[in-house]
């Protein structure tokens, strides 16, 4: 074996400037994309490759199952690019000591920015709007009807994490009221803060989910909250799909329990729901929160950080799991 071939690999899963696959290069021999499905691709790997990968780089969605940790016994770090690592299966990377990093923060202000962009795409009725124009029918002398605008809204931001305190800080600057729940109340912050979701639910008429997602969270936005949001709310999720019921949030909008939804994340992305995807009160981006050019160079140096970190002192900057 040659010294070049005695390095540890990367796995990298997702794709990448060349740039960044320089830098990468330099503590490790850079293997992928990968275009198959994950753990499918890990199988397909050649024995000599599979023995050699310490370092894992993904999305936080990518499965990282017991059987991938099982198929490569040289694996020590799972970095995920971005906050999320809920495909991570964190008991088998713990029972193995492998580290778990994310890069949480990084792509905090994009996803901040798209948020509040549904939330007036779904309030303002927007994307009904420009079908309005589009049909033709304001120049055939019609008119959409009024709404009711922003200023003096509540919105209500469930996680109030790096992404859902710039949510709130962007909120406050539409002149809307501002409050949270999450896990226990954050010292110094100036919002009000509800001990449960069905409360916070109550009280606002937008529901912006920013929490964290994991079988926690699971459908935490159910049928209960939903008709709690009532029928001038609107909800806002730019997290991941999970965290609402989306069977009952279709039914929801289909029947007027609430009023409209402005989503990012689905529960079975790529695939949307047909009765979804019919409906005119809902606003929908195929998962583009952290897709902004500055988003995308802070979660990348973030990642690297944390290589370089792991790479040189053994333990990752951003550490979800340590060894």
């Amino acid at each position: 074996m040659n010294s070049a071939s005695a390095r540890p690999a990367l796995l990298l899963t997702i794709g990448a400037p060349d740039e960044f696959r320089a830098r990468l290069s330099t503590h490790y021999d850079v293997l992928g994309p990968f275009d198959a499905r994950f753990g499918d691709a890990v199988a397909a790997l050649p024995r000599r490759d599979a023995e050699r990968i310490a370092v894992i780089v993904a999305y936080g969605t990518t499965k990282v199952t017991p059987d991938v940790i099982d198929a490569l016994p040289a694996l020590a770090l799972v970095c995920c690019v971005g906050s999320g690592y809920e495909g991570v299966d964190l008991v088998a990377a713990r029972a193995r000591g492998i580290a778990v990093a994310n890069s949480v923060g990084s792509n905090a202000s994009a996803v901040a920015d798209l948020a509040v962009g549904l939330m007036i795409a779904s309030v303002r009725g927007i994307a009904a709007g420009d079908a309005f124009v589009r049909r033709g029918d304001w120049a055939r002398g019609k008119r959409p009807g009024d709404v009711r605008g922003l200023t003096g809204r509540k919105v209500g931001v469930f996680g109030l994490g790096a992404i859902g305190m710039k949510i709130a800080q962007r909120c406050e600057a539409f002149e809307m009221e501002v409050a949270y729940h999450g896990r226990a109340p954050h010292a110094g912050v100036r919002w009000p803060f509800h001990a449960t979701l069905l409360d916070l639910a109550r009280w606002a008429d937008v529901l912006m989910i920013a929490v964290r997602a994991g079988p926690a969270n699971r459908h935490a936005v159910d049928a209960r909250v939903l008709a709690a949001l009532g029928s001038d709310g609107h909800v806002v999720n730019i997290t991941r799909g999970s965290v609402i019921d989306e069977a009952a949030m279709v039914r929801a909008l289909s029947d007027g329990t609430i009023a409209g939804a402005g989503l990012d994340v689905f529960e079975r992305e790529p695939a949307v729901p047909d009765e979804l995807r019919a409906l005119p009160n809902v606003v929908m981006t195929p998962h583009l929160g952290g897709a902004a050019d500055e988003a995308q160079d802070a979660m990348r140096e973030a990642t690297w950080r944390n290589l370089e970190a792991f790479a040189t002192r053994g333990a990752p900057v951003q550490a979800v799991l340590e060894r």
